[in-house]
């Protein structure tokens, strides 16, 4: 009985110092980040005003202006992506879990987890030489190509895990049903799927909203309201960067406003996440 009760009460430490030793490094891990972030609203905070989100830049060295341009191009940019990226990912997503052979789909995941991996800056220069070059100018459509690129193994891989986690019971029910292959994934398998499908196209959305380096090469920044697709874009992580680099004071503290307001989109994009993922858990539960 001493020896039951001693190897209980030596398990139960364990498991104490166990779980101590994990808020420590959770603690550990969220710290320097609730830091960045606390300096990031200390420097940014009080150049927020509505003159920033509703102005565009003032000339060099003038105090003033905004960056509703960039807030409004990262928002076309963003979206433009989006109806290149979510499309082409989602289609090669249920290609792979419903067409493809296993030697074909072992390529496609191969060269899907490569393209992730690929720098974003080599997208903006695949997007400068497909767009940007033909048509002598730089543009949103540019821009828009480049992330919808990076967009496209994200979604695509996405897709394909959760359409596996659909049992397969639903599959044949359908099918015993007399519904064909492409009616049975549009009615069943999709819409069962459909709260992780978002869920991974708004991660792969709050990835390419920060990319600063294919953008470069491709949109180039405007410091006017963008008018026509076929013109240079501002977007927050350009005016960011234009802004951080200048020597004025002025446009240093829009650096750290025009920051905090992109972590605050990208913050939005999370907790979006968050949602769509726990109805879907408890959906399946």
């Amino acid at each position: 009985m001493n020896v039951s009760s001693s190897n209980h009460n030596l398990r139960k430490a364990k498991s104490l110092a166990m779980n101590g030793l994990c808020v420590v490094c959770a603690v550990l891990v969220m710290l320097p980040l609730g830091l960045i972030l606390f300096y990031l609203i200390q420097k940014g905070a009080s150049s927020l005003n509505w003159a920033f989100f509703t102005g565009i830049p003032k000339s060099p060295g003038e105090v003033g202006g905004g960056m509703g341009n960039a807030i409004v191009g990262t928002l076309e940019l963003v979206g433009l992506a989006s109806c290149i990226g979510v499309p082409i990912g989602v289609l090669g997503g249920v290609y792979l879990s419903e067409y493809g052979g296993e030697r074909m789909n072992t390529w496609i995941r191969f060269w899907a987890d490569v393209l992730n991996g690929v720098p974003s800056i080599v997208w903006g220069m695949v997007a400068y030489a497909l767009v940007v070059l033909p048509m002598k100018n730089f543009s949103a459509w540019a821009g828009a190509l480049a992330l919808g690129f990076i967009m496209i193994p994200l979604v695509l891989r996405t897709t394909e895990e959760v359409l596996v986690l659909v049992p397969h019971s639903y599959r044949e029910a359908a099918l015993a049903l007399g519904l064909p292959q492409w009616k049975t994934i549009v009615r069943i398998i999709l819409p069962t799927a459909m709260r992780g499908i978002v869920t991974g196209i708004l991660l792969a959305m709050g990835r390419i909203a920060g990319e600063t380096a294919p953008l470069l090469f491709t949109a180039f920044g405007n410091s006017n309201w963008n008018r026509h697709l076929a013109e240079p874009i501002a977007a927050l992580p350009l005016q960011i960067f234009a802004y951080a680099i200048a020597p004025y004071d002025d446009w240093n503290r829009q650096a750290w406003a025009g920051a905090l307001v992109l972590v605050a989109m990208t913050f939005c994009l999370s907790l979006s996440v968050r949602v769509f993922s726990a109805g879907r858990f408890q959906k399946n539960t």
